[in-house]
Parts: structure tokens; C-alpha cells; sequence
């Protein structure tokens, strides 16, 4: 297995207006590939999402990927994506959070708007590859075949929220910072040395389209409110709420909880209802998860034939965790060799095999040591 031939190929790098893909974009084009940048426009009014030094959708974002494409010397144009990403990603955030499931939206990005619009757009386009700023790394198998694997340095990794690409949308990936055993200071000082602007623009970490960060506030603007019972595992109410949608499984802070536990110990978020909406608390253990089964599953190559030994991670910066996984009737059946605690329905679930992803798919249900199940 070797890393993918780097042969010249007309690129197209998707910037940001980060220094993570400023990087990459020059690092594309100092390797000799045809580059040109692009930066999605994602919001109708861009001036609603934050401004500052964001790295994704602010006007702002735009100008500093424009300046960056400047430097490096390549073509640059803005495309606009705004009602693709409103209608996959910031109405399907919405709606999972109205049914009581916890969405990833970066993950949902990557799959309906950086690899599926952009890169239909691309080929479209006579483009060989879509170049980011993912720390990841695009293998090449003996007969050809691409695969998908961590990043070398494990602290930067962002193979989890590429776990949705698909081989063919692989094939046609590109992500030079996944092999770099350096840190981000290292990153930011390559950006200075290449005279890129955003050397010293901070990360963003926060959800791209809500301006303010209040998730609970954009969620209650568009969905209203709904006061409902909190309620604890024999059913009792032990307090109230605006929204179920306002809570995820996990949860311990922001419960208003009027009196403590019998035990005087924290209580979690262990069940949402949004049928009755309502919420059911208890105490840590009760989040122990067991098992899950989990929808939509999409393989990084040939889907397992048989059930097997992976490992899961199941949040972007999370810890794997040893697995046994099959695939049945379309699903996937997940057992834990410990249990594992704040696994949300509507999350991800990832599968590795060492460093390599085997795929992704979205979280159902999950079974519990205790009675109450999600």
C-alpha cells in the first residue's frame, strides 16, 4: 500500500479563508498540481453568521481566502452553495435536533457539500481532485483502490468527520497536511514563511451558521418553545423545560433542576422524548451504553462481510473504543468490550481497522445497562 501517486492533476482547492486550507492549497500547487481555489459561499446573507476570524463562512472568511489564492498565485473564485447547505445541513440540523437526535454538522458538511456539490461540480468541471485542509490521509491500495486513514499526528486527526467519503469520492481526494508530524504552531509558521496573511487567524471550533454560538437560542427561534416535564427514571417530575430539543443525551449542566438526587450526585440527561416532550434524567452509570444499532451506512471501500473486531470513535475528538461490528439487513450492530458512556442518537459512529476507516454510519438506538433506553 502506498500513499497516492503525486502526479500532476488539475486541482481544486476548497479554501476556507483558514490557515489549514491556505496550506494545503500552497502545498498543492508547490507539488506542481493546476490549482485553482474556490471558497463557498454558504449562507444567503453571510453577514448573519459571525464575523471575525471564523474560517468558514463570513464574508470576511472570503476576502482572507482571496488574499491567501493571491500569494500562492492561483485562480480564485467564489461559488455559491447557500441553498444546497441551507436545505442538507442547516435544515437537517434542525429537524434531528426536533426529533431528539444530536446531528454533526461538520460531518454532514463534508458529505453533502464538500464532496458530493462541490466535487460533482469539479469533475464536472474537467477537475481531477478536491484539495482541503483535513488533516487525514488518501492511500492507494496495490490494485488501486484508495482507502481512507488517520492523520500521522493523532492530536490533529480529522478522519472522523471524513469517515462519510465513500471509495470513488476518495479517489478523487486530496489532503496534504494528513501526513505532517507537525503541530499547528509549525502550520502557522509554514503560512508566515509563504507570506499568507491567516498565519495568525485563531481556529474556529464553534457550529459555522449560528452567529451568536447560543445553539438552544437558534434552535427555540425556529422550532419556538414547548415547556415540558424533566422527569427522573420512575417517572417523577422533577422540574421543567422550553424544548426538548434544548438537551442531549449526556447532558449535566443547564437542567434547572429545583432540588438535588436522593444520593445528592449530578444527574445527566439520559432519554429525550419529543413525542411527550420530555425529558428523562438520572445518574451517570444510567448512561452506560452497551450496544447500538446505528443507519445509513456508508464504507470507505467494501462494506465488513462479516462480523469483526474494529475500533469506534463516536465524537470528532473522542477515544476509540474495541468493538464487534456486523452489518445486517442494512444495519449496523455495534457491541462494546467496555461500556461506554454520552452516546446520543444522531451521532456517528466510526469503525477503524488500526488506521484505517472502514466507514461511518448514523446512530438509532443504543441498548443500556439500566431500564431506561434511547
Amino acid at each position: 500500500m502506498t500513499e497516492t501517486p503525486q502526479r500532476p492533476l488539475r486541482v481544486l482547492a476548497a479554501m476556507s479563508g483558514g490557515v489549514d486550507s491556505a496550506v494545503a492549497a500552497a502545498r498543492a500547487a508547490e507539488a506542481g498540481h493546476d490549482v485553482t481555489g474556490v471558497h463557498l459561499a454558504l449562507s444567503a446573507n453571510p453577514q448573519s453568521f459571525r464575523t471575525g476570524a471564523r474560517g468558514c463562512c463570513t464574508i470576511e472568511d472570503s476576502r482572507d481566502a482571496r488574499r491567501a489564492a493571491d500569494v500562492i498565485g492561483i485562480p480564485f473564485y467564489v461559488w455559491d452553495l447557500a441553498e444546497r447547505f441551507r436545505e442538507d445541513v442547516v435544515d437537517d440540523f434542525v429537524a434531528e435536533y426536533e426529533a431528539g437526535r444530536t446531528p454533526n454538522p461538520c460531518l454532514r458538511c463534508n458529505e453533502k457539500i464538500k464532496f458530493a456539490a462541490l466535487l460533482d461540480k469539479a469533475l464536472a468541471l474537467g477537475f481531477d481532485a478536491v484539495c482541503t485542509g483535513h488533516y487525514a490521509t488518501v492511500v492507494t491500495r496495490a490494485d488501486g483502490g484508495r482507502e481512507l486513514h488517520r492523520a500521522s499526528d493523532m492530536a490533529k486527526d480529522q478522519s472522523y468527520v471524513l469517515g462519510v467519503l465513500d471509495e470513488k469520492q476518495l479517489a478523487h481526494a486530496m489532503f496534504p497536511l494528513g501526513d505532517t508530524l507537525t503541530t499547528k504552531d509549525e502550520i502557522r509558521a509554514e503560512a508566515e514563511r509563504r507570506g499568507l496573511a491567516v498565519a495568525k487567524k485563531p481556529d474556529s471550533h464553534d457550529i459555522c451558521f449560528i452567529a451568536d454560538g447560543d445553539t438552544q437560542g437558534f434552535l427555540a427561534s425556529r422550532l419556538g418553545t414547548r415547556e415540558g416535564d424533566i422527569v427522573d427514571e420512575s417517572g417523577a417530575k422533577v422540574g421543567s423545560h422550553d424544548g426538548a430539543y434544548g438537551f442531549t443525551i449526556g447532558q449535566r449542566k443547564g437542567l434547572r433542576i429545583g432540588h438535588p438526587a436522593p444520593d445528592g450526585k449530578p444527574r445527566y440527561v439520559l432519554d429525550i422524548s419529543p413525542v411527550n416532550n420530555t425529558v428523562t434524567v438520572g445518574p451517570a452509570e444510567a448512561l452506560d451504553v452497551t450496544a447500538l444499532t446505528a443507519v445509513k451506512p456508508r464504507w470507505c471501500g467494501t462494506a465488513p462481510a462479516a462480523p469483526g473486531a474494529y475500533t469506534a470513535q463516536l465524537r470528532a475528538h473522542g477515544d476509540e473504543t474495541p468493538v464487534t461490528a456486523s452489518l445486517e439487513d442494512g444495519e449496523l450492530h455495534v457491541t462494546f468490550d467496555e461500556p461506554v458512556r454520552g452516546v446520543a442518537p444522531g451521532q456517528a459512529i466510526v469503525l477503524y481497522d488500526g488506521t484505517r476507516v472502514v466507514g461511518s454510519a448514523t446512530i438509532a438506538t443504543t441498548t443500556r445497562r439500566s431500564a431506561v433506553g434511547a
